[in-house]
């Protein structure tokens, strides 16, 4: 019995970690776009424009949800709503999965 339960630990240990990588993941991608966005990097190049597209893909949900008068402010804040909220649901999803 005691090796079933450390099986069953095992897993949810390492479906929590999953969930905990992709939601870092995520927020990488889109904190790596407002970085490229401020240091205005060269939106042709291919990489650039992959980094966008996933981010953009990513934050879709939460870019135009505030407007602001500046472009940067607007990056940073749509794009930066989206990272902390995939950082905070899915740690917080990860932590009850470790819990189990």
């Amino acid at each position: 019995m005691p090796t079933h339960t450390r099986v069953h630990t095992r897993g949810s240990s390492q479906a929590g970690r999953a969930v905990a990588v992709v939601a870092d993941v995520m927020a990488f991608v889109i904190g790596l776009w407002i970085l490229l966005y401020l240091l205005d990097a060269n939106q042709g190049n291919a990489l650039v424009e992959f980094i966008h597209d996933a981010a953009t893909w990513l934050a879709g949900w939460s870019y135009d949800l505030f407007t602001f008068n500046r472009d940067w402010v607007q990056v940073v804040i749509g794009y930066g709503i989206a990272a902390v909220a995939y950082l905070v649901i899915g740690h917080a999803i990860a932590g009850r999965l470790y819990r189990r």
